[in-house]
């Protein structure tokens, strides 16, 4: 590891600490423990030497949102010995594209229609263990911003849930601009809810991002999405 492979290391690491420390402090609020809660560190578009670094810090979850990307990322790393990381898709995703992620990604986050299920199942055929995946809601109804809106929801879930090569984990969502966090995450944990009494293995909650974790976890978030206050603002693949 050179010096700056050490700086770098340093900062990753002391901002794991923070962010490990917001995670804590909003459980304790909440009445949960830290250990319900999911870290994923959304790595797009920084080197995939700063995700072996993380895998050398602990963290266990990664977060991608472009499968070229992607894909080159979990290549490398895993060429550097990085093993036991749970790779993350958490952008839009094309049908023609999920042979491709099916290759490297353990979850995909950003399920909003029964054709992508049907081309994720049908990609699936070749994995040892089932693809897990998580709807995600327009928590706001516009369509256009991603993500099923609630009419839809239960006939994409009862696709996701009834094909083989899948597994439902549970939801996914992102706060719309111009909502309050917690009125966004509350509406999100009521889905949830009654997600998870028809399908009660899914309990998996995606919410939270750097600005807004703290609402996630008081609204039950199991998982939080974290980039600029884990990576910072750097942007190493341009």
């Amino acid at each position: 590891m050179n010096q700056n492979d050490d700086g770098r290391r340093a900062e990753l690491a002391a901002n794991l600490v923070q962010v490990r420390e917001r995670i804590a402090r909003a459980c304790t609020a909440a009445g949960r423990e830290p250990g319900e809660v999911t870290l994923t560190a959304v790595t797009k578009t920084y080197p995939a030497s700063d995700v072996v670094l993380l895998a050398g810090l602990g963290v266990t979850d990664v977060g991608e949102n472009k499968d070229q990307e992607a894909g080159a990322k979990a290549d490398v790393v895993s060429a550097a010995g990085a093993t036991g990381l749970r790779w993350h898709f958490v952008g839009q995703l094309q049908r023609n594209k999920a042979r491709s992620v099916a290759r490297y990604a353990d979850v995909i986050e950003s399920v909003d229609s029964v054709r992508l299920i049907t081309a994720l199942d049908r990609a699936s055929a070749e994995r040892t263990v089932p693809l897990e995946v998580l709807i995600q809601v327009s928590i706001d109804g516009d369509p256009d911003r991603g993500g099923v809106i609630e009419n839809d929801l239960w006939g994409v879930s009862e696709a996701a849930a009834s094909s083989p090569g899948l597994r439902l984990g549970g939801l996914m969502a992102v706060a719309p601009r111009g909502w309050e966090p917690d009125r966004a995450f509350e509406k999100l944990a009521v889905l949830s809810g009654r997600l998870a009494a028809r399908y009660p293995a899914a309990t998996t909650v995606s919410a939270g991002m750097s600005g807004d974790l703290e609402a996630a976890i008081r609204h039950g978030a199991t998982h939080v999405r974290i980039g600029t206050s884990l990576l910072g603002m750097r942007n190493s693949l341009r």
